[in-house]
């Protein structure tokens, strides 16, 4: 299972399989490649620097198939948050986990 931070640097949640959760275990997304797609089918982001997680804003409008989320699963241990990285022109950060909450 590997672990996720946003690009600027707070802990955000896990892959299981082709599934992106929330540390408190909702699944989100899922994975094509290092991309990642929400229920909807929108991109949402995509993986940089093996373990922190960035939106490139021109891609947002990209789709692939939909899904229904999988069922909550019971919250991990969050981790520390790191230090952020500086953002690169045409991306931005990663929606913030606690974003997916009502969802």
């Amino acid at each position: 299972m590997e672990k996720f931070w946003t690009w600027r640097g707070k802990y955000f949640g896990y892959r299981d399989g082709d599934e992106l959760r929330t540390y408190t275990g909702i699944h989100v997304g899922r994975f094509y490649g290092d991309e990642i797609y929400g229920s909807n089918g929108y991109y949402l982001g995509e993986i940089k620097n093996e373990k922190r997680l960035i939106t490139k804003t021109n891609k947002k409008n990209r789709r692939k198939s939909r899904f229904n989320p999988r069922i909550r699963r019971s919250s991990r241990s969050k981790y520390s948050n790191y230090s952020g990285y500086a953002m690169y022109a045409g991306y931005e950060d990663f929606p913030d986990p606690d974003h997916f909450n009502n969802q």
